[in-house]
């Protein structure tokens, strides 16, 4: 199959502080503290702990869930051991950053990531941009677009917390909510004739999802506004190419009508 290169989304102009401690799970899971990455064996308690209460790190999860993800095999007493002395440890080395909070807090036997503290969680956070674009969009769009544009800066990937039932649905979730924000950003920029942004988005999408024909309409668009009559016929013929070998289907008919208006009368495009 083709393929695109990925591309960078612009950056929003603001720029948010640095969270004293951050567990990054988009794209590969990292631990900072005050901006800098502390090892953390890949795979190992630590990343499987905190990635089990971050997926989940706006309520609390109960200590049996906790035990069963994290030590799958172990005896109950061990394992709460095990765990306690996990905690600590993470304590002892966050919470100097969080004014002295610990980085997980325990109440009535369950478990949840210290966000009042200043934990910050990225695909947690990645919501709450989305989120705010959204109440933006009927209001302002640019203020809207700049909300998006920082959560999509977030994303540096799928989600990555094992391959349990819930870890599968909210990774599917948090991307099919990625590409809304990349398509709704490039059309965005597209009607307000920043043609280079447009494309760049578009093309971002077609990365994490090349079959997606209205990403390969608006490259095309953009190719022909910028006097590349040639690449958007070319951009028509990877849209084939990618539907034809995954799906043996033909474009929409609307792609079909834009490649022969661009073939055809690129002027009225």
């Amino acid at each position: 199959m083709l393929s695109f290169s990925a591309f960078e989304s612009p950056q929003a102009d603001f720029e948010p502080p640095v969270p004293p401690v951050a567990i990054h799970m988009l794209g590969s899971f990292a631990l900072l503290k005050n901006g800098d990455a502390l090892p953390v064996r890949s795979g190992g308690k630590t990343e499987t702990l905190l990635t089990s209460l971050a997926l989940h790190a706006h309520r609390r999860v109960p200590r049996a869930t906790v035990l069963a993800e994290v030590w799958p095999e172990g005896e109950v007493e061990l394992s709460l051991q095990a765990l306690n002395s996990l905690l600590h440890s993470l304590r002892r080395l966050l919470a100097d950053a969080l004014g002295g909070e610990p980085p997980v807090t325990c109440f009535q036997g369950s478990y949840q990531i210290n966000l009042a503290a200043g934990v910050s969680v990225d695909h947690a956070r990645f919501d709450e941009l989305a989120a705010e674009g959204d109440l933006f969009a009927r209001t302002d769009p640019s203020l809207a677009i700049a909300s998006y544009e920082r959560a999509i800066a977030l994303y540096g990937g799928d989600l990555c917390a094992g391959d349990q039932h819930a870890a599968v649905v909210e990774r599917e979730r948090l991307r099919a909510r990625y590409l809304t924000l990349l398509v709704r950003s490039a059309f965005y920029y597209y009607e307000n004739h920043d043609v280079e942004r447009a494309m760049h988005l578009a093309l971002r999408l077609l990365a994490h999802d090349p079959y997606r024909e209205d990403a390969h309409r608006l490259v095309m668009r953009c190719h022909v506004i910028q006097g590349e009559r040639a690449q958007a016929l070319r951009q028509y013929r990877v849209c084939l190419q990618i539907l034809r070998d995954e799906f043996d289907a033909a474009p929409e008919a609307a792609t079909i009508a834009l490649y022969d208006q661009v073939r055809l009368e690129p002027g009225s495009v």
